[in-house]
């Protein structure tokens, strides 16, 4: 690992703090807004989404919406600019999609899981992805699923440990080469280390491999084109970053690993705006802005003739602390490049600025 020098580092500015008076868990930017969502659990134990509009230096609280069970993850993915729907996993298991403007009842609702909704992601809207409008739900009843919200009640695909093999914890989920009408794949990472990826095209496993540590977070670098990087971070502040051009058929796919800290490494997001810049946030509050560098050639024939990747390097941009406690949340602004907002443990939502992300 080498860190960037010199005056052209960027700097992570908070720009904005905010206290909150519950537990947050997800934060997400409302597309094409100045608008900012918390979700999260209320002391009473139900759930809670509150809605924020970036006033200058400011955050007002436009509205606060009391659902009765805590609120662990949202996506906006799977739908239209339009409209803007926010689906949602909660912590009994039920998948929700809300019409922010109209939050009483909401658009659609599924019993999804047995248990906990960890993960959530959407594929197909807001103008990313081909395909149609879809919702990948991992949960600690050990599967994976994906809703059309055209679809009532039943999922499209789910994908659960077979017979006999004992469930996991599902952490983590993502969508990714969903780049034509066809193709679409997921990948899903789980509490023992297993990161697997599903592929929706052929409704089979296409690969997996275990990094030996609880799997946090897991993101392609772009949904909407053929499959490039994926970094998945975990519980024992490593990440991997895994070359996704290039499947070998023994040794799959190229990685290369970078412990970033002590703590367990809770997000990665990459930057909207350039595929190559990414974030993590950690256990210990801290974030690290990170930067991958390709090798000269990205794949080589082995001994047998068969292609395989050659993995790149990773650099460190810049670090900083924020919080005493865990950053579990983190947000890139789709719109604004370099605008971030992080929620944390310590009750706190922040917006950032990360300067001179165009001079990278």
């Amino acid at each position: 690992m080498s860190a960037v020098a010199g005056p052209e580092r960027p700097q992570v500015v908070s720009h904005v703090q905010q206290a909150l008076s519950y537990t947050v868990f997800d934060c997400k930017w409302v597309p094409r807004s100045a608008r900012l969502l918390c979700l999260g659990s209320a002391a009473r134990g139900t759930g809670l989404v509150q809605l924020y509009e970036l006033h200058g230096a400011r955050l007002e609280l436009l509205r606060e919406i009391e659902k009765p069970k805590p609120i662990k993850c949202g996506t906006f993915g799977a739908t239209s600019l339009q409209q803007r729907y926010l689906a949602t996993g909660d912590f009994d298991g039920n998948l929700n999609i809300w019409n922010l403007e109209a939050p009483e009842m909401p658009v659609y609702s599924v019993k999804g899981h047995k248990e906990i909704i960890n993960s959530i992601d959407g594929v197909g809207g807001l103008g990313i992805g081909e395909g149609a409008p879809e919702i990948v739900t991992g949960s600690r009843d050990g599967t994976v699923k994906v809703w059309d919200p055209r679809q009532k009640d039943t999922p499209v695909a789910n994908m659960e440990p077979v017979q006999g093999e004992s469930k996991r914890d599902c952490w983590t989920v993502a969508f990714g080469n969903a780049y034509n009408q066809e193709e679409r794949v997921i990948c899903a990472g789980y509490d023992n280390g297993d990161i697997k990826l599903f592929d929706l095209k052929t409704m089979s496993l296409r690969w997996e491999t275990n990094i030996k540590n609880g799997v946090c977070s897991v993101e392609f670098d772009r949904k909407d084109i053929n499959m490039n990087k994926l970094v998945a971070t975990s519980l024992e502040g490593k990440f991997h970053v895994f070359d996704m051009r290039t499947q070998h058929p023994t040794k799959g796919f190229a990685s290369v690993s970078e412990k970033a800290q002590k703590s367990t490494i809770w997000q990665v997001r990459h930057l909207p705006q350039n595929r190559d810049i990414f974030m993590t946030s950690g256990g210990s509050g801290s974030l690290h802005l990170w930067k991958y560098e390709y090798p000269a050639q990205r794949s080589k024939k082995d001994s047998e003739g068969s292609e395989m990747g050659v993995a790149g390097s990773v650099s460190l941009l810049q670090n900083v602390t924020l919080s005493t406690q865990p950053i579990s949340s983190l947000d890139w602004s789709p719109d604004k490049k370099g605008l971030c907002v992080c929620g944390a443990f310590d009750q706190t939502v922040r917006v950032l600025i990360v300067t001179k992300l165009n001079k990278i």
